[in-house]
């Protein structure tokens, strides 16, 4: 590690190959945490490479557990997070809504490092138990249309640096690997992202790895997801745009609609009241928002009135609700 952290304080770069080695080692708990800090710390300095994301990425997919839900055409829909407005978990709450809405979600999510509430969090606080067993995971998407993946259950290399990345509490690489390192690796998925250097980014990797199923999302005021405070950006390959809130229907939303609280349970209470439909109109159409886009995701022929119709009536009808229950009782 030490003539590492040497060339990368002399500003040299990691091939792929020494990046998938050296994550691969500190995996199996070859160095301390403050080895592991000072590696980190590193990348909060400069940018990151496309060789080095995909040398990290590479060896998080090496070290997996492997669960095959393939046949199932799934969506996962997430943040890379780090944008530091701890907001209430808009892409988990979106996920319910896009499995309402009758569509297979496979959601990927960890708890929260730079933020109160992450996925797992929320998830937990509803009394869920994580697995890594695949017949659950196929029962739960069976049954309820969405199963939830833990992150550090399915690759040893997110547990060990749990710690340093909690306390650190600012983003790291590891935000911007964890949409990528999904265990199923799931035809489609929707990304939102803090910046648009961080959207052109994923948007090259994207194509590096042939997928054809995804999207990135950009708020322009700084959210990694659609946040209506702003115009956001929307690209799917080729195809980029940008919408503002109106032209979609939405009025704007004030940034403090957003704030998830203080504690996981505050943020679990508001997302309940989400999938319940008793929030109040912002919070909601920031869901609908956000699974409108997702559902143009697997659906690009579709136009984005009509999916975002199909989103607000996974909420109105209680099918979002329904599918809530249905998970917490499978998986509990």
């Amino acid at each position: 590690m030490k003539e590492i952290l040497y060339d990368l304080f002399d500003c040299k770069f990691l091939s792929r190959e020494q990046a998938r080695n050296i994550l691969t080692r500190i995996a199996g708990g070859e160095f301390n945490e403050n080895q592991i800090a000072s590696f980190i710390t590193v990348f909060l300095m400069r940018s990151i490479s496309i060789d080095e994301l995909i040398g990290f990425r590479q060896a998080l997919l090496d070290m997996r557990t492997v669960v095959d839900l393939s046949d199932y055409d799934a969506i996962d829909i997430v943040g890379t997070g780090g944008d530091n407005k701890n907001t209430f978990n808009i892409s988990t709450a979106s996920c319910f809504v896009v499995a309402g809405a009758g569509y297979k979600v496979v959601k990927h999510g960890n708890y929260g490092a730079t933020s109160v509430s992450g996925a797992s969090n929320v998830i937990e606080c509803h009394g869920v138990k994580f697995t890594r067993d695949p017949y659950r995971l196929r029962e739960s998407m069976d049954k309820c249309g969405i199963a939830y993946l833990h992150a550090p259950l399915f690759n040893p290399a997110l547990k060990a640096v749990a710690p340093v990345r909690k306390a650190l509490g600012v983003r790291t690489f590891f935000n911007v690997l964890g949409p990528l390192v999904n265990p199923v690796l799931p035809k489609y998925q929707m990304l939102g992202v803090y910046d648009l250097k961080m959207e052109r980014l994923y948007n090259y990797l994207y194509q590096q790895m042939d997928m054809k199923g995804y999207s990135v999302v950009h708020s322009l005021d700084g959210y990694d997801e659609i946040s209506l405070t702003s115009d956001f950006k929307f690209c799917s390959g080729d195809k980029e745009k940008i919408y503002s809130p109106e032209e979609l229907g939405f009025p704007m939303v004030c940034e403090k609609e957003l704030y998830g609280g203080d504690f996981p349970e505050k943020a679990s209470v508001i997302f309940d009241d989400i999938l319940y439909n008793r929030t109040t109109e912002s919070r909601k159409n920031v869901i609908i928002a956000n699974a409108g886009f997702a559902i143009r995701t697997i659906n690009p022929s579709m136009n984005i009135e009509d999916c975002i119709g199909r989103a607000r009536e996974s909420i109105e009808s209680g099918n979002a609700a329904r599918v809530l229950e249905k998970f917490i009782s499978l998986n509990s």
